[in-house]
């Protein structure tokens, strides 16, 4: 832990523990003290199964192994991504559950290998959500996320795999064009989350419209899809899409500011889960770039935004 420093007594031959300047632990072994006479201790270390990238995070920022229990994963999945045991049992066992409680609260993240994906991941992970991902190597977001997320793969398409993989979901976040205008029903889903680029692609000409027209179209059925699924859906129109880091700059929600202003990638990430915490009676549109407006309630700025959107019918 920061600011503990380690007894002189710890210092000893063979395997040991090697503590750099951040505080990060360069093995994740398991250490036994035994202090002998003569002031002298062992340290015995028992190598442990190597924990993920976002295990090694999460302990360093937030405070240690205690958080895989905080959130909801105390043990990490074996190297081939599946839950101990048969699979079908373990389907069938989510079922039963299902069916006893009838709670959705899971929420789903397409195209959880993009870079967008990947951040509304860490987020989501760091509010304590339950977080089912699609995602198409399941053995890399294994190793990325460990066991805070149910990973799955399959066609959006397909009838029967979107059931299993929709079962226990409450909200979808699509960062990506082209996932819901392949699904034909979001049955059972409170509330559909779109990041939207369409803005920036109807303001393009010349050769970049070209280039982006593919995506323009499946943007706009993305959009079509979720206003007429009879779900409470959000559209979060954002401005140009860029690698710089988030937090640092504040907020535009005015009309027309997507066609022509850009976002943070990790800011989007952030407004597409902060968009869970207010589910529109219907549907809420609205278009976002960074700005100069500071957001320190962000279930308040939606609120607002959306009384914004009511005022305007």
């Amino acid at each position: 832990m920061a600011g503990t420093s380690l007894p002189s007594c710890l210092l000893s031959q063979g395997p040991s523990l090697l503590f750099s300047s951040s505080n990060q632990v360069s093995e994740a072994n398991q250490c036994r003290i035994g202090i002998t006479s003569g002031k002298r201790c062992r340290v015995r270390c028992f190598a442990k199964k190597k924990i993920s990238f976002v295990d090694q995070i999460l302990d360093y920022i937030e405070g240690g192994p205690k958080l895989r229990k905080w959130y909801g994963a105390p043990e990490l999945r074996p190297k081939d991504g599946s839950l101990s045991g048969d699979d079908d049992e373990f389907e069938a066992e989510e079922a039963k559950e299902d069916d006893l409680d009838g709670e959705r609260n899971t929420v789903f993240v397409t195209d959880g290998d993009s870079d967008l994906g990947q951040m509304i991941i860490l987020q989501l992970i760091v509010k304590g959500a339950r977080i089912k991902a699609l995602v198409k190597d399941k053995r890399k977001a294994l190793e990325a996320f460990g066991s805070y997320v149910e990973l799955t793969s399959g066609d959006a398409s397909d009838e029967r795999f979107l059931k299993k993989a929709f079962k226990g979901v409450g909200a979808v976040i699509s960062p990506t064009e082209g996932f819901l205008s392949n699904v034909k029903s979001l049955r059972g889903v409170k509330h559909a989350v779109l990041l939207s680029q369409l803005s920036v692609y109807e303001s393009s000409g010349g050769i970049q419209a070209m280039m982006n027209n593919k995506a323009k179209k499946l943007a706009e059925q993305d959009e079509n899809t979720v206003i007429s699924s009879n779900v409470p859906y959000t559209i979060i129109r954002t401005g140009k899409l860029e690698n710089n880091p988030g937090g640092n700059q504040g907020f535009n929600f005015s009309t027309g500011a997507a066609a022509k202003g850009s976002i943070s990638k990790e800011d989007a990430a952030r407004i597409c889960v902060e968009a869970l915490s207010v589910i529109p009676p219907t549907g809420l549109i609205f278009e976002v770039t960074n700005g100069e407006e500071v957001v320190s309630d962000w279930e308040g700025q939606l609120m607002k935004v959306m009384q914004r959107q009511s005022d305007k019918k």
